[in-house]
């Protein structure tokens, strides 16, 4: 193959439509553009979602809710799902090897909810005042 020799599927180009150019192209006289109104005229376009001045559907219908960007990169993990680890030294990276938060958690907070009877060390987690309490009445440490 060489550079000068290159060339399109056959079929894959077509001739541009010439549009205004007499009654026997199909699309003379007024070029498909029909009679009258704005966008017969040249220049004569709108910006999207333009209703002609009616109340725009972004700005009728209500604004409500919100959502975090942020939420994909926080997780929360419970005292009862640190009790089932095998291992007594908790980071993010255990957490995520034992499938209990997503891959793409930064920071995750441990929440009281279950019961943590053995004895625990966090690094790089984030605790409420609950499960700190609780953690530490166990024998851990909360780092």
């Amino acid at each position: 193959m060489e550079l000068n020799n290159i060339q399109p599927a056959a079929g894959a180009k077509h001739a541009k439509r010439r549009v205004g150019r007499g009654i026997g192209s199909g699309l003379g006289k007024t070029a498909g553009r029909g009679h009258k109104g704005q966008k017969s005229r040249s220049g004569g376009f709108h910006k999207v979602g333009f209703e002609g001045g009616q109340m725009p559907l972004q700005r009728r219908l209500p604004k409500r809710g919100f959502k975090s960007l942020a939420a994909p990169f926080k997780a929360e993990v419970r005292l009862g799902d640190l009790e089932q680890l095998p291992v007594a030294e908790i980071d993010i990276l255990a957490l995520k090897q034992a499938g209990l938060v997503s891959e793409l958690a930064r920071t995750v907070r441990i929440v009281k909810a279950g019961e943590l009877s053995k004895k625990i060390a966090t690094k790089g987690l984030v605790a409420t005042k609950g499960a700190k309490a609780a953690i530490e009445a166990a024998g851990g440490s909360v780092a």
